[in-house]
């Protein structure tokens, strides 16, 4: 499976989209908006460019992109003020998969631009703010040399560029039958396959980024991560075991073949803090300024139960790929899901399941 032509978020506004679905992602970044913006900060004290790039890779389709870019603007135009500096121009590149729905960012543009506009009306100054969609896989090289000061990335980076090849044997067999991800049932051979793709992924992003970051540039990284060593917890890969539970119950209510259940596996992978310490260090173009771990507070709209909310989350993440794998009318993917939020709530009657997330600061060397 070709993940860049294949993989993307759920697009549009509908129910089950990502734009509908991404409230975790908002929280988490939210979270961490202080370090954000104090990174921006200290970059534009350092700098003070008269042309700012900066760059969100994985922006996907809903709303936070663009919020976030408002909380930039506002931040440096303090900045500008305070130090008697014009204000900068603004080069905003959104970048994510070239089937993400950019369409659906890209209409919420005019409104973004009136809502900055009537913001600063009574100052009487309008930053210049260009955005541009860039679309692309961000392993490998994106943008031209020195352009960007900034690189936000919020839950992309958990994302492998592929399934590891080594996930399966020389007959195209899976080593990883029943499981779509790392399990305790899983040989050590599936973690070291998926450790081994995320150590070439990051190391290729890390130097992709080092060349189109201006020295002195910075980057915030929001990842999805595990503590210690063990690949298996009751977190980020816990979620991936109740969707491989889920998919067995569709196999034995007969709506889908064991053998395609068997060979569906993700491109995800939750390192800890001394893989990602260990690879910065080992690429050697970055230092790392900030590695601190966080977890989300569990939030539950309109009355509906935590296990729903996980579930429409998981569905909008994964349904491209699930549709590719099984087939659009191979799958149902209502039930499906509707058992995968049953399962969390069950489980989470009998303990917390604590997903882990990590917000990386990083400086250019």
């Amino acid at each position: 499976m070709d993940v860049e032509k294949v993989f993307h978020m759920t697009g549009g506004v509908g129910k089950t989209s990502y734009a509908e679905n991404s409230s975790l992602q908002k929280k988490a970044s939210d979270m961490v908006k202080h370090i954000t913006m104090e990174t921006i900060q200290e970059l534009y004290y350092a700098l003070t460019p008269k042309s700012l790039g900066i760059a969100d890779l994985g922006c996907s389709s809903g709303p936070n992109s663009l919020s976030l870019m408002k909380d930039i603007v506002e931040v440096v135009e303090g900045i500008s003020h305070k130090i008697f500096q014009p204000l900068p121009e603004f080069r905003v590149y959104l970048n994510d998969l070239p089937t993400n729905d950019f369409n659906s960012v890209f209409k919420s543009l005019p409104d973004f631009y009136r809502n900055i506009k009537k913001d600063r009306n009574e100052k009487g100054v309008n930053p210049s703010i260009f955005i541009a969609g860039y679309p692309g896989s961000f392993y490998g090289r994106l943008f031209p040399n020195n352009c960007l000061h900034f690189i936000f990335s919020s839950y992309s980076l958990h994302w492998l560029s592929k399934v590891p090849q080594a996930l399966y044997d020389e007959h195209g067999k899976s080593k990883n039958k029943g499981n779509v991800y790392i399990s305790g049932s899983s040989p050590p051979s599936v973690s070291e396959a998926y450790w081994n793709q995320f150590q070439e992924d990051f190391s290729l992003f890390l130097k992709s980024r080092s060349e189109e970051l201006v020295t002195g540039g910075r980057m915030v990284l929001i990842i999805l991560g595990r503590i210690g060593q063990d690949h298996v917890d009751r977190g980020n890969s816990f979620f991936w075991e109740i969707l491989s539970r889920s998919l067995a119950i569709s196999v034995s209510q007969g709506e889908i073949d064991k053998e395609k259940v068997d060979s569906y596996h993700v491109h995800f992978y939750a390192p800890s803090t001394n893989e990602i310490e260990d690879e910065v260090k080992r690429e050697g173009s970055f230092e790392v300024e900030k590695l601190e771990m966080f977890e989300i507070e569990r939030e539950v709209k309109n009355g509906g139960s935590y296990g729903s909310a996980v579930a429409m989350t998981v569905r909008a993440i994964q349904e491209s790929m699930l549709c590719n794998h099984f087939g659009n009318d191979g799958i149902d993917l209502d039930t499906l899901f509707n058992n995968y939020g049953k399962i969390v709530d069950e489980e989470m009657a009998k303990e917390e399941i604590n997903p882990i997330t990590f917000v990386l600061v990083l400086k250019k060397l």
